[in-house]
């Protein structure tokens, strides 16, 4: 599982917005968002730079946590 910290994600509206850009780039992956902590965790086929990509290019600012 590949976990980002995403500090500009604060409300359900942004939760949304980057569900739809992860699940675009792999339709199958398995999410799971932690609003009050700003973590996005994601199970997925593709890379992490393509997941951190995608989540970039919703409008937002991730990091990689390791």
């Amino acid at each position: 599982m590949t976990k980002f910290s995403v500090p500009d994600m604060t409300c359900g509206h942004c939760k949304a917005t980057i569900e739809t850009a992860l699940k675009e780039l792999d339709a199958n992956a398995a999410i799971d968002v932690d609003l009050e902590n700003h973590v996005v965790s994601v199970e997925a086929a593709a890379e992490a730079a393509a997941l951190l990509a995608a989540i970039k290019d919703a409008g937002y600012t991730p990091s990689q946590l390791s």
